[in-house]
């Protein structure tokens, strides 16, 4: 399966909002083990929050070695690779350390108490 990302969203990946359409698209078919290329040609702008929502929560329940497997980047902009690859790192470390992950979401609360 391959979904062009700017057919999907444009050429513009940001928010969170677009993240999580990406994710409820493959979501399930990477559960079933289906192959998914994500082809990012023509879109031009990149953030972490579009990243994070798209692929990072995938990390929850499936495997990095798995995801490895199954999900093929192409197309992606030089300057967007190495936000992918913080946001898979850090969801990684996220969902695999509990103690981690209780401390980023205390951090995350209080900020967005006193904002």
């Amino acid at each position: 399966m391959k979904i062009e990302i700017r057919t999907l969203l444009g050429k513009n990946c940001m928010t969170r909002e677009d993240g999580q359409i990406v994710y409820d698209r493959i979501h399930a078919e990477l559960l079933a083990e289906h192959s998914i290329e994500l082809d990012f040609e023509g879109v031009e702008i990149f953030a972490s929050p579009f990243f994070n929502f798209a692929i990072g929560q995938l990390l929850k329940d499936i495997e990095p070695d798995s995801l490895n497997r199954l999900l093929k980047i192409s197309n992606l902009n030089p300057v967007s690779k190495p936000i992918l690859k913080r946001v898979i790192e850090n969801s990684k470390k996220y969902y695999s350390d509990s103690e981690y992950r209780s401390k980023v979401d205390k951090v995350i609360e209080e900020q967005a108490t006193s904002a």
